[in-house]
């Protein structure tokens, strides 16, 4: 598995370009959401996926490494995290995120300690 957390892993099937939003996110135990926004960034790639009711409207930032797969057919990314990795993780805050460097540490920090290798 590749060390960088804020980068697609060269098997999952991401096609530089394709829109994301709206695909479903599947947890190794059950769909969490669908995409709601995304980026292809050099080392800051992610997705931020709305839970809708599953966690009360919840927005998570998913690290691009942590994407196993994508499914363009079925409109679907696979995660390698659980839901209930997912549903303890850090809240999306769209504050920080931009100009907090130190956000993305802890995130991918979370993650990182989290994800199968």
């Amino acid at each position: 598995m590749s060390d960088n957390m804020w980068g697609y892993q060269p098997t999952a099937g991401r096609t530089s370009g394709t829109d994301l939003i709206g695909y479903k996110v599947e947890a190794t135990d059950g769909s969490i959401g669908k995409v709601d926004k995304h980026s292809d960034d050099v080392d800051s790639s992610y997705l931020v996926v709305d839970t809708g009711v599953w966690i009360f409207g919840k927005h998570v930032l998913l690290p691009a490494g942590t994407v196993r797969s994508i499914d363009q057919e079925e409109r679907k990314i696979h995660v390698d995290l659980t839901k209930e990795q997912i549903k303890d993780s850090p809240e999306f805050d769209k504050d920080k995120h931009v100009g907090d460097a130190g956000y993305h540490e802890r995130l991918g920090g979370y993650y990182d300690g989290h994800r199968r290798h």
